[in-house]
């Protein structure tokens, strides 16, 4: 007779009376309750699973924007790279759940979408905050958060303050690189416009990266992280496209339109521009 493999025989902890849990750690009950179809459709759980998962990701895409931020603010990079390599890995990460999602077909997402009321990704406001970390500060998109005081003073601190492109120039000034108007900014709120000076101050970096390692490097995190960002967004399209062809999307956007605009926002203008001018 074969003996069950038993771990506490190996000093493995079986009893958890008075003492925390992987569950506990977790809150495993908080995050395993949160679901709440709100239709007797199949695939709703996996709409729900899909989102508040997005969510998470982007949680911990934000923390690793801030905290490379304040890195750069410091004049120290090199740990940046890692967060920012992260970031990337986040949002292939993101990509990868596309796939899942479209495993659901127009029939069955028609079965529980008017559940969904108004209520849209559009809406996402960390998503919002994203975006407004890494530099695309349109402030007509702080409309759909106005019910929200508390997170409208969110997103409003991050538009107060340099976003990551912001630090980046910023940095490239301090190492003694004009870019121009960029020195002087002090209005964060807006998109910036393209500069020609920080164009040319790039162009330099990659012309002599074993120069400028430190900033050749930290450009080329930042093209991932648009890359991988681009990408999520792509997929984005294909996906609601695939699932809801040119419906108008639940929140009120065209819908596919919407996100196809979206698709022409750069993050880091020069940073994609400098590779023509090699």
């Amino acid at each position: 007779m074969t003996t069950s493999y038993d771990p506490s025989k190996e000093g493995a902890q079986m009893s958890f009376k008075d003492r925390m849990s992987y569950g506990d750690y977790l809150s495993l009950d908080k995050i395993l309750d949160a679901q709440a179809p709100l239709s007797q459709a199949h695939d709703e759980l996996l709409f729900i699973i899909q989102h508040q998962a997005s969510e998470l990701w982007m949680k911990l895409a934000i923390h690793e924007i801030r905290s490379a931020i304040t890195c750069i603010r410091n004049d120290q990079p090199q740990p940046a790279f890692k967060m920012l390599t992260r970031v990337a890995r986040i949002f292939e990460q993101l990509n990868n759940a596309w796939d899942v999602l479209r495993t659901m077909t127009p029939s069955e997402y028609t079965e529980f979408r008017n559940s969904l009321g108004q209520s849209s990704g559009f809406q996402s406001y960390q998503y919002r905050m994203v975006e407004f970390l890494a530099g695309n500060r349109n402030a007509a998109m702080l409309q759909p958060h106005q019910h929200r005081e508390d997170i409208s003073a969110l997103l409003e601190d991050i538009l107060a303050a340099p976003s990551l492109y912001d630090e980046a120039l910023l940095l490239l000034a301090r190492n003694g690189f004009d870019i121009g108007d960029d020195a002087n900014r002090t209005n964060w709120r807006e998109t910036r416009s393209e500069n020609v000076q920080v164009l040319n101050a790039w162009k330099e970096i990659y012309q002599a990266p074993e120069k400028y390692w430190q900033l050749y490097e930290l450009a080329e995190k930042l093209v991932d992280f648009e890359d991988y960002f681009r990408r999520w967004r792509f997929n984005h399209v294909t996906t609601v496209e695939r699932i809801i062809g040119l419906k108008r999307g639940t929140g009120g956007t065209g819908g596919v339109s919407y996100l196809r605009k979206m698709l022409e926002v750069v993050l880091f203008p020069e940073l994609w521009k400098v590779r023509t001018e090699l």
